[in-house]
């Protein structure tokens, strides 16, 4: 084991809020045994499956979640059940978990009795709401925790008679877990300092609204509720549209028109390069912006030029997308600094030769399969905080005997 937790304990019930944030730790280094009833978890049972075949130890979305850490079976229900958990719980640094409030309570086993005797202890609850809400207590899944906190409305099309849609990929846990981790590494750090745990209470709900990039905030401040457009942030006002079909089919994003008289100059000569000057109709607009030095659209938005200028250095990008493959338009953006991009699939992407250059691909080895497996690597990379697989996603209760009968060791 090693990483920048290398060390640190952590005691994880296994749950649907509160995965993505253990793994985090645990692939950061720090020793995560996570505790799972008889049979498993639950979450062992979602699809899909490696090779399509079902099974508790097949779940892809359990590998995913999961790597790094070891697999207690315990039931918490029973006072054997119970007493090992206690055992478990005194030999960590921290315990996360996200139970509905009142359950470990009803056990025995919450925070209130558990740190009594461990002030330095840090517990951490991921619940929906959080702890006393009695919303948490209600059923939530990742699609209507994106429609609830607003996340949902930020996402689909022009036309609003299309319904709203929730981004795929478990955003709602994502963003939950993440705001957990960093809620976690922040009492650590303060443990460390004072000697001194905590309980963070942790809300996917409060997580996922504050994520909503300018919905909140227009509404709590200027009384304003955006409306979602097509690939581009919601706003209380139609924005220009910035996605273009290229041409090979393929769409790419043209991001924010150029402001600046560089920008201008580069967009000229890529027309040139790709003899496409000609059939620009408003060349002599890009132009005159390289002869002014630039616009400021915030300050000069009410001068018909400006806005003219504006408006053709976001139809100049769409005019070269239309007439060169999709890959072809994002790389040659991406050379002139050009806040452009091209749709990509989740195959596509995880393929992608920059990923790959970062990283991204981790090989895992199953030995229960004999075979190499391909995982998404670090979801960010810090220089100084090393992050790895240290092992695969563990078998149900793969690691009871060693777990329960030597602590935490």
């Amino acid at each position: 084991m090693s990483g920048p937790l290398h060390g640190v304990r952590v005691v994880e019930l296994a749950s649907f809020w509160g995965a993505w944030a253990a793994k985090t730790l645990a692939d950061l280094g720090a020793d995560v045994a996570v505790v799972e009833p008889p049979g498993g978890h639950f979450t062992r049972t979602l699809g899909p499956f490696v090779d399509d075949e079902p099974g508790v130890d097949r779940s892809l979305w359990w590998w995913y979640y999961n790597t790094s850490k070891r697999s207690a079976v315990v039931d918490l229900e029973t006072d054997d059940g119970a007493e090992a958990f206690r055992r478990l719980v005194a030999g960590a640094d921290i315990v996360l978990e996200g139970e509905k409030p009142g359950r470990l309570s009803a056990l025995g086993l919450d925070h209130t009795e558990l740190r009594a005797e461990r002030p330095e202890l840090i517990w951490t609850s991921v619940t929906s709401h959080g702890r006393a809400s009695e919303h948490s207590g209600e059923p939530w899944t990742d699609l209507t925790m994106a429609a609830a906190s607003g996340l949902a409305w930020l996402s689909g099309y022009d036309d609003h008679a299309r319904p709203p849609m929730r981004g795929r990929g478990n955003q709602t846990l994502q963003i939950t877990g993440t705001h957990a981790t960093m809620a976690t590494l922040t009492a650590l750090l303060h443990r460390d300092a004072t000697g001194v745990g905590q309980h963070v209470d942790v809300s996917a709900f409060a997580a996922c609204n504050v994520t909503t990039e300018t919905g909140t905030f227009m509404w709590t401040v200027r009384g304003e509720t955006v409306q979602r457009q097509t690939g581009r942030f919601a706003w209380p006002t139609p924005t220009p549209p910035v996605q273009a079909e290229a041409g090979d089919g393929r769409f790419v994003t043209t991001g924010f028109p150029p402001l600046e008289a560089k920008d201008f100059r580069s967009l000229l000569e890529w027309l040139d390069e790709l003899d496409l000057r000609e059939s620009f109709p408003d060349v002599h607009l890009l132009e005159r912006a390289v002869a002014r030095g630039g616009i400021d659209i915030a300050k000069e938005s009410g001068d018909p030029e400006v806005l003219a200028i504006f408006a053709a250095g976001g139809a100049v990008l769409v005019h070269i997308a239309e007439n060169v493959p999709g890959f072809e338009f994002f790389e040659g953006a991406q050379r002139r600094d050009l806040q452009c991009g091209v749709m990509f699939s989740p195959e596509e992407a995880f393929e992608n030769p920059h990923f790959v250059a970062r990283g991204f691909q981790v090989e895992v080895r199953h030995d229960e399969l004999s075979r190499q497996v391909r995982y998404p690597g670090a979801p960010f990379t810090m220089r100084a905080s090393p992050w790895a697989i240290t092992r695969r996603p563990p078998l149900v209760g793969e690691h009871t005997g060693e777990l329960l009968d030597r602590g935490q060791q």
